[in-house]
């Protein structure tokens, strides 16, 4: 079931001048999360793609897809997907030598 572009974006704005989102990006977030709701498979597929492009962290990865940190390596680990790993900055390096050390 396709729909015209026209109709689609004729339809956004009648719902918008109805009063049934405040304005465009209301209705967006709103068919967004109904669209994750709907797909929730695409929640995963969300997080690899931002944790891929560095946009987030691993922990926040796995939350954005519903498992644990753990899970979301294995899913990682089995599409061959390398984990990113930051090393400390020199500076902060420094002062952790120098809270051990003293």
């Amino acid at each position: 079931m396709s729909m015209d572009v026209d109709v689609i974006k004729e339809g956004i704005n009648s719902l918008i001048r109805g009063g049934y989102y405040k304005n465009r990006e209301k209705l967006l977030d709103d068919a967004f999360r109904t669209m994750l709701e709907v797909r929730p498979a695409l929640k995963t597929e969300m997080a690899i793609e931002l944790y891929k492009g560095e946009k987030i962290s691993l922990s926040r990865a796995a939350e954005i897809a519903g498992m644990s940190t753990e899970g979301f390596k294995n899913i990682l680990e089995q599409r061959e997907i390398k984990r990113i790993v930051k090393a400390p900055s020199e500076d902060k390096l420094k002062k952790g030598v120098e809270l051990i050390i003293g």
